[in-house]
Parts: structure tokens; sequence; C-alpha cells
């Protein structure tokens, strides 16, 4: 099989295309001294992306919105969100929401 040059070139670009704007912002940033307000801004950013991450996989299904009468991950979110709060363990964690989907797919 033969790889031809407008490949590599492709792949070059999309790399570039990918890393730019990952590496720009981290070489940028960390040679500035941001003011106090921006660094409590950025600290919310995780969680804020992680809570629209974690509702859409909860409460929709390709474009449609899951009832909530039949939503199973809903209904398996409830046990694992409280082994995360009270024990602070991802292990724990990853455990309880995969057994809890077991039992949700074996009773329901």
């Amino acid at each position: 099989m033969e790889i031809r040059a407008e490949f590599w070139l492709l792949l070059l670009g999309v790399s570039l295309v990918t890393l730019l704007p990952r590496v720009l912002p981290l070489v940028t940033l960390n040679r500035m001294q941001m003011p106090e307000w921006m660094l409590r801004f950025l600290r919310h950013i995780p969680v804020a992306v992680m809570a629209a991450l974690l509702a859409q996989s909860l409460l929709t299904e390709g474009e449609e919105l899951i009832p909530l009468s039949v939503n199973t991950n809903l209904i398996a979110f409830v046990p694992t969100a409280a082994v995360a709060f009270f024990t602070r363990s991802l292990l724990a964690t990853v455990i309880a929401g995969i057994g809890s989907m077991l039992v949700i797919q074996l009773f329901l």
C-alpha cells in the first residue's frame, strides 16, 4: 500500500490544527500574571464543563430527551452520586455506577 505525499500533508495540517489551540494558550498564559478575578473565574470552568457533559449524557439520547419515567441512567446516577459524595473515591464511584446499572438492567 502506497501512502501519497498529500496524506502526509493532510496529517500534518490536522495535527497542527489540533495541537496549536491547545499548546499556544498554555505557553502564552504560563508567562503572564493573571488578575485574581480571572483565576477565580477559570477555576469554575472544569466543573461547568463536567456538569454540562453529565447532564447531556443523563438526560438525552441522541437528539431527544429521555422521559424521566424510563430514564435508567438517571436512576443509576442517584446512588452513584451518593457514593461519590460520601467516599470521594473514584474507584468506589465507578463500582457503584456499574453496580447500579447492573441491578437496574436485571430488575427493570
